[in-house]
């Protein structure tokens, strides 16, 4: 099983021109949440570093190498991309009262929800100015304004996917296509962007970019469906969450999803009794772990993620880009669905 992204290799520089972008911000608090969110430095302000994958920053800057121009020429793409990814983070953790991020304590756990909040926006506001440092990469103006439109699209289509995740989690009747239209927005878009920014930054092709994007989607929804795995049947050492944690929060993840609307009547209405309790013991959790082995739904979600990555992986294959990076694209694919964290 893989245990880091396959390709690492901008990982480094990456960071470093995030890092030179970061200025402190005033107060000193909201520079100190960032940067403690970032993984830059723990909670009394000492250097650390402990980053995410980076696999949406990392997407990009393949997509521009793909289509035939210098990775550099994306970074200002990327770090937006990253720092709206990091915004809906924060804001993710207080919406779900999630105390621990990968093993570490969460900006809301420390600082309040409504500091944790103040750090989120900021993020989110610091990504637009940034992503127009394209311009200083010689990307044409109109093609700016267009990344600058994709970006906000894409993470209205993240905002309003996570408004339908959370509304799930008081329905008894969601079905799997509702579920992956969530999910190609929640998680879907942001990797659609990713994409489709590389291939502008690139070359301005608005045909390939949009074709990209869609590929990007595909990977995302394969990623959510890793997610949603991990969240049942994940190790909590490698995933930094409590085992069952989605099941504690009577997420509709696909597993859910799928038990609603395979299984048997009284299992269906056992989950739906269980589902509509306030909160949710250990009994509650062994009978849905129980029920979702019964009817082989982690199979089932197995083959979901693995069809939409093969059909990701062909259209990559249709399309004219540079051999390298197209290799290391499909290879961060195989990556989304062996990840263990």
């Amino acid at each position: 099983m893989l245990s880091v992204p396959p390709v690492a290799r901008h990982r480094r520089e990456f960071n470093e021109y995030l890092r030179s972008l970061i200025r402190d911000q005033q107060p000193w608090l909201l520079s100190r949440m960032i940067r403690y969110h970032l993984g830059w430095e723990d909670a009394e302000g000492r250097p650390e570093d402990v980053g995410g994958k980076g696999l949406r920053p990392t997407l990009c800057l393949l997509a521009c190498e793909a289509a035939g121009a210098d990775w550099r020429q994306a970074l200002p793409a990327a770090a937006a991309i990253e720092l709206v990814h990091n915004f809906s983070l924060i804001h993710d953790d207080i919406q779900d009262r999630d105390t621990e991020r990968h093993h570490r304590s969460t900006v809301w756990s420390i600082w309040g929800e409504a500091q944790a909040i103040n750090a989120g926006d900021a993020l989110l506001a610091l990504a637009r100015p940034i992503l127009l440092r394209l311009a200083d990469e010689g990307v044409p103006a109109a093609t700016v304004i267009e990344a600058a439109r994709v970006l906000d699209g894409s993470t209205l289509e993240m905002v309003a996917g996570q408004t339908q995740d959370i509304a799930f989690e008081g329905k008894s009747d969601v079905d799997v296509p509702a579920y992956l239209q969530m999910v190609r927005q929640k998680t879907g878009a942001l990797f659609d962007c990713a994409l489709r920014l590389g291939v502008l930054a690139a070359i301005g092709d608005t045909e390939l970019a949009e074709r990209m994007g869609r590929i990007g989607r595909t990977f995302g929804t394969a990623f959510q469906i890793r997610d949603d795995l991990l969240g049942v049947w994940g190790d909590e050492s490698k995933t930094g969450k409590a085992t069952g944690v989605d099941i504690h929060r009577r997420k509709k993840s696909l597993p859910v999803v799928y038990a609603l609307n395979e299984a048997n009547q009284a299992t269906i209405e056992q989950f739906r009794k269980i589902y509509e309790k306030p909160t949710l013991d250990g009994d509650d959790l062994s009978w849905v772990r129980r029920s979702l082995d019964e009817i082989d739904a982690r199979a089932y979600c197995e083959r979901q993620a693995s069809e939409l990555k093969e059909s990701a992986v062909a259209e990559l294959a249709r399309l004219e880009l540079q051999p390298e990076p197209r290799e290391e694209l499909i290879r961060t694919a195989e990556f989304l669905l062996e990840r263990e964290s």
